[in-house]
Parts: structure tokens; sequence; C-alpha cells
């Protein structure tokens, strides 16, 4: 021990080295000064991390001998290989590696786990990523499939728009018979997903989006359904509802909704706002003149019912809204948003020859608050050099497709995003439902934004803007913020959710008039689980999930605890034995334990306790300064199919871009082996509310099917 740190650095040098002996590390990490490198290893922040953190990098990210299994890294060493494949193009490498190294090793940012499985390696695929479209041919729908397993082969999570794929029962001219829709091709597509076991290392993930207008949209819905002909339903894949705003003023006005195939209607997919509405509108005449053959008209409101009930019942079809993710898109001037991504934060324009790509990395705000102070130094310190090591990865990428590797380079956009959000709160001593919480999500994403945004114009002045910014809302002068008053006046509807910030945005956008953009689009909020446990915050900008749960991935069954609730109990002298098997006894929840004072049960809510409706006012608050989206999760602990509607319009009056799953509390609690029942009962307790628990990455208790049927089940009611 006492020689520990001589080994450390010199293992450093040596097993770099055998990576690229081994063909799994490039070359080119050896033109770096390995013996200045290694003397700039911090060691002693190998401390920074928690067990789960430690375990997941072991398991799942370090690079090891295949033949042997020997590992070849260390934290730090890991740390250092990463900053090191994302300063390969730099001039002054070892400058820019330490400034990568010191950002990620203090735990203050984390690039995307592709870019920390594959940096420094022979093959960098970096990008998080990729989303497509597919046009209404079958040399189209199979070239998807086949670049769909090339980028998912190489970790890419990948989200597929296939709207233009004609409806059921649509004639096809050059055969001379009927089209079977969308469905078929949508299940091929789902054993593609299967068979691809993403670097060995993750499962293959795909989503898929439809358009609400089209003729195949029931069938979508029930895609993820248990029960029905297996041969119509994807299991392994993700769905998404792409929908426009006219059939949410449909839905709340009580109007009637007509269903069409993309052959007959082709220009819908690429319109939205305005537009949309009147060849919409357009094409319903047209129905009553005889001139569309394929449609069929229905109730708005019956049809988002179904999605709501397909919702509650499986988690999908999830959510998404494409008129805000287009109207507020700042490359509207070169394509259209037909979808989001695997996780709906990323908003990018998709074309049959252009395939978008998002390289993501996010700040962990449990690091940014310093003496009860939200430090907004160390944003533009951190900020800036996350920008320059995110703006790097695009051109030492490895591309699977070539319409991957000519849109990005194109347009060069990445998304910048934050987690340890409700860590943030902890520490600031405010309640996630409070509208003190609203306000600094609004502040706090304004400054990430502000010098997000600063970044990537500076990069601009010394690498150039990226290609197709003329045009641009940039290039225009229209910032994110902006764009809340386009899609108001666009929709016609007020959006409630106040303009305006505090920060002084004129250096900003002097800086943009003369130097341009180097990246399309700079932010975007991703789930970030897995990086969440390799720092140790909580993921996302979310609720604390609950305060006591057994956490279950690839890695094995982790016990989680609120450390912020232990510690804030440790102060009030109530930590203790006792305490420890009244909190797990109550699964974490602490609203019912009386000797806990009411201000801290108020502050250690756990997500099923907060009305979802502050979750959503913070993302629309925070949300204005984004110039992609936030993988947003709704939870709801109810069977109200009434309350669960009221909740996802709210969000769409909001204006908000996309939401990801509907989570909902399961039926029963865990068995727990290590409570004393004499001293406090029986440990699994039936509970009175039945709902549905989409699949989820913990394992709180057992779910039970829904009725979904069931005339007296309210979530089947009006």
């Amino acid at each position: 021990f006492q020689s520990l740190d001589t080994q450390y650095r010199t293992a450093f040098v040596k097993n770099l080295k055998r990576g690229v002996e081994l063909g799994r590390l490039d070359p080119k990490l050896l033109a770096f000064d390995l013996d200045k490198l290694s003397a700039s290893l911090v060691i002693e922040r190998d401390d920074l991390f928690l067990y789960l953190g430690l375990q997941t990098l072991t398991d799942r990210y370090f690079i090891a001998d295949h033949d042997t299994k020997q590992t070849l890294e260390t934290p730090q060493m890991f740390w250092m290989r990463i900053a090191m494949g994302a300063a390969l193009n730099e001039k002054n490498k070892f400058e820019h590696t330490i400034k990568f190294y010191d950002i990620m090793s203090k735990l203050l940012y984390t690039p995307s786990t592709p870019t920390l499985f594959h940096a420094g390696t022979v093959k960098p695929q970096l990008s998080s990523c990729y989303l497509n479209t597919v046009t209404d041919s079958l040399d189209n729908i199979f070239k998807t499939y086949s670049d769909n397993a090339q980028l998912s082969k190489w970790s890419g999570g990948i989200g597929t728009d296939w709207t233009n794929i004609r409806g059921t029962g649509s004639f096809i001219q050059g055969t001379g018979v009927e089209s079977q829709g969308v469905v078929p091709f949508l299940k091929i597509a789902n054993d593609v997903t299967v068979a691809i076991n993403r670097s060995g290392r993750r499962r293959g993930a795909a989503c898929v989006y439809l358009e609400t207008w089209h003729y195949d949209i029931e069938a979508f819905l029930e895609l993820r359904k248990n029960t029905g002909d297996e041969r119509r339903r994807t299991h392994d894949m993700d769905t998404a509802n792409w929908i426009p705003d006219l059939f949410m003023k449909r839905v709340r006005e009580d109007g009637d909704w007509t269903l069409f195939s993309p052959d007959e209607t082709p220009d819908l997919h690429d319109l939205y706002g305005r537009r949309f509405e009147e060849r919409y509108e357009k094409y319903e005449k047209m129905t009553n003149e005889g001139k569309i053959v394929l449609f069929k008209k229905l109730k708005a409101r019956d049809l988002w019912k179904k999605m709501l009930a397909m919702l509650f019942e499986t988690g999908h079809p999830w959510i998404t809204f494409k008129d805000p993710s287009n109207i507020r898109s700042p490359q509207d001037h070169v394509g259209v948003v037909h979808s989001s991504n695997l996780c709906t934060e990323i908003t990018l324009n998709t074309a049959e020859n252009e395939t978008a790509v998002c390289n993501l990395g996010s700040l962990n705000f449990a690091k940014f608050v310093v003496d009860k102070k939200f430090n907004m130094a160390l944003v533009e310190e951190v900020v800036t050099i996350a920008m320059r090591m995110l703006d790097n990865i695009i051109d030492i990428n490895y591309y699977p497709t070539e319409d991957a590797r000519r849109s990005n380079l194109r347009h060069r956009p990445v998304g910048l995003g934050v987690r340890g959000f409700q860590d943030a709160l902890y520490l600031l001593d405010i309640n996630f439902d409070s509208e003190e919480c609203v306000k600094f999500a609004d502040y706090s994403m304004e400054v990430v934004s502000y010098y997000t945004i600063l970044a990537s114009s500076r990069l601009a002045a010394e690498r150039g803007a990226y290609g197709s910014f003329r045009g641009s809302k940039w290039d225009r002068g229209i910032m994110p913020q902006d764009t809340l008053d386009l899609l108001e006046n666009e929709r016609g509807l007020k959006i409630d959710v106040a303009r305006g910030g505090q920060l002084n945005w004129e250096p900003v956008r002097s800086s943009i008039r003369e130097f341009g953009m180097r990246n399309s689009n700079c932010l975007a909020v991703a789930p970030t689980a897995t990086t969440a446990n390799i720092v140790g915050c909580i993921p996302t900008v979310e609720p604390m999930y609950k305060n006591l749960y057994v956490k279950s991935n690839q890695a094995g069954d982790f016990t989680v605890i609120n450390s912020y609730l232990i510690e804030d109990l440790k102060k009030l002298k109530l930590w203790d034995f006792e305490m420890l098997g009244k909190i797990k006894f109550h699964d974490g929840r602490i609203s019912e334990i009386n000797e806990i004072p009411e201000a801290l049960r108020n502050k250690y809510k756990e997500t099923f306790e907060i009305n979802p409706r502050w979750l959503i006012k913070s993302a629309a608050y925070r949300g204005k300064w984004i110039d992609q989206s936030q993988s947003i999760n709704i939870y709801y602990h109810g069977t109200s199919g009434r309350e669960i509607s009221d909740v996802y319009l709210y969000a769409w009056e909001l204006g908000l871009k996309t939401t990801y799953y509907l989570r909902t509390l399961a039926v029963s609690q865990v068995e727990k082996s290590t409570v004393d029942t004499a001293s406090f009962g029986s440990t699994h307790l039936r509970k009175a509310t039945v709902t549905v628990a989409p699949v989820m990455e913990t394992v709180p208790a057992t779910p039970k099917a829904c009725a979904i049927t069931d005339p007296s089940c309210e979530s089947c009611q009006s």
C-alpha cells in the first residue's frame, strides 16, 4: 500500500501499451506524453465514488484483456483514457487532455455511455443517438433495417420515423395488391433490435414513431400489448406517438379526427403548424368529395383515450409533440424534425439521405452547489471545456453509416444536459413541489444555456461555423427562449410560461452575429441513468424515486438509500436502528413517520408523492432555454384516466416538446426479511389501489395487470 502511488502510475503507462498491443486501444494514444499524463493522475479522486459507481465501471466500462479477463484500468486511468480519446485532434494534446480529465474525474461532467465505452479505442463510435426516417419503398425499408443494425452494433440508441409507410389496405400500383400496412415491417424492426447486443455490453435499443393521423395508428398503439396476435406485437422495441397540435385542439374541443394513408396525403409528413392544419382540413374536405380512397373518421377523444389507456397499461406509446419540436427548432430552414430519439430528448431533422446524430454529456448539478449557492462561475468553466470535448467527438467519431457521417459533419449537433437536479434541491433546501423549485429550474438552466451557446459561438470563432448555419434561427438572431412566442403565435393559444430571465444575453447574441455557431444544436436533457450511477447522483431532472429501494441492472442488485435524508436525520439525532426499521417498513416513504419533523417529510417526498404538474412546470420553465428537448417521465399515483389526460394536456399547454414513460405504482409491498415484525407488524401489506407498473429499473414490488376493459375502472371512463 505504501507504494500504491508508484504502482498506479506505472500501471497506467504499461496497461495503455498493452491495450494497443491487444488491438483494443488506438495506437495514436502512444503519441501522447504518457509519463507526463501518468504524473497528472489524481489518485485520491477514486475516493469520490460510491460502491455502485465503482461496480458499474468495473463490470461494464473498463477495458480488459479478452483472453485473461484481467482489467486494464482503474477509475483514474479510465478518465484519462477518455480524455485522451477526446483530444486526439487537438494541437496541444496535453493541455486539453488534462482539462477534459479534470472535469470528469472531479465528477463535474460525464460524457454519455458510448463515449465512455469507445473513446480511445480502434473503433471510436462515441455518439449516443441516431434518428432516421423511412420512405415508402421496399429498398429503403430494408436499407433502414441494415443501417439500424450497424448503428445498434456500435452502441447507438435509435429513433426511427415510420410515418411514410402507406396504410393497411392501400393499393400498391407496382404489384396490383393491397398493402399490409406498417405493422409487419415494425415486427421485423423489433427482431433486428433483439438480435443486436450493443458492443456486447448493452441490449439493442430502438424506438419507432408514428404520426397520429396515420391510418394504422390504432394498430400501432397495441404493439406493446401482452395479448393478441404475436405477429403484430413488438415487445422489445419502444414506441411513441408523434402528435400534431391540431389533434390536441380537437381533443380539447371534442372534435372529429380523420386517419389517412400517407400515399394519398404525402405532404402531411413534412408540414407542421398552421400549414399542416390548412392542408389536413383540405384533405378532410376531399374525403367528403370522394377524392380520398382510404380514410377513417372517429372522435379525437376516443383515440386519445385509447392512447392513454395503452400508455397506462404498457408504458407505451410515449406522448411526443410534433409542432413544438419543429416550430422551436433552430434548423427549420433545412428540414423537418420527424421524430425524437430512443429517450425523447433529441429533436433533429431527418431525411432519406440524412441520419441525425447527437453526442451527449451531462453536468452533475450535485457538484455545482457550493456553500448553499449555485456556482455560476463553475458552470462557465466546466461548460466551456465540455462543449469543446463534445465538438471534438464529431470529428473523431467512427460513423457506422454514410448517412450518419454526412449529416453530423454538416450540422454538428451536440446535447449538453444536466443530472443531479434533485441533489441540488436538497443542498439548497428547496422542495421539489414548490414555486421555488420552478424558479431554480428556470435560473439554473438559463445559466447552463447561456454559457453553452456562448461556448459554441467561441468555438466557431476558432474553428468556423457549422455548414448549414446560414438561414438558421441562430443566424436570424432567434435564441431558444425567443421561440416560445413563435409557438404561441403559431398555435393560437397562450403558453403560460413566464418569458425573460436573469442574465444579459446581448454578449451571446453579439458573438453569434460576429462568429456564428459551431453546433446547430447545443442542449438536451437525457435520462443519464447509468452515468448517474457512476458519479453517485440522482438521474436527470426528476425527484428522488424512493428514499430506499433496490436497483437492478446488468451489474446486479444494489440497495440505494437517500444519503441526504440520513445526514439530516443524524443532525436531529433521529438516525438509529429503530428509524432504519421504520423506513424499511414504509418502503422508504417517511410521510407517515411522525417522529420526523414535517419540514423534513416535505423535503424528502418521493416521486409518487409529488403532483406530476410540478415536474411538468419545472420542465416547461427549464425547457424555454433548451434548443432540443428533455427526457421527462410522468409519475402518477392513481387510476383515473381523466387525471392522466389532464396531466398530459397540461404538458402540451405549457409547450413541452416530448415526454417519456408514464410510471405508475405497483399493487403490493416487498416483503422485508430484515424488519422486526414484532415491532412493526406485517411487512407484506396489500395496497388498496391497483395500478399498472411499466417496466422500471427498480424492483419495488410485483405489478398486477390492469383490467383495462372493466367499465368500473375510471381509466376506462370518459
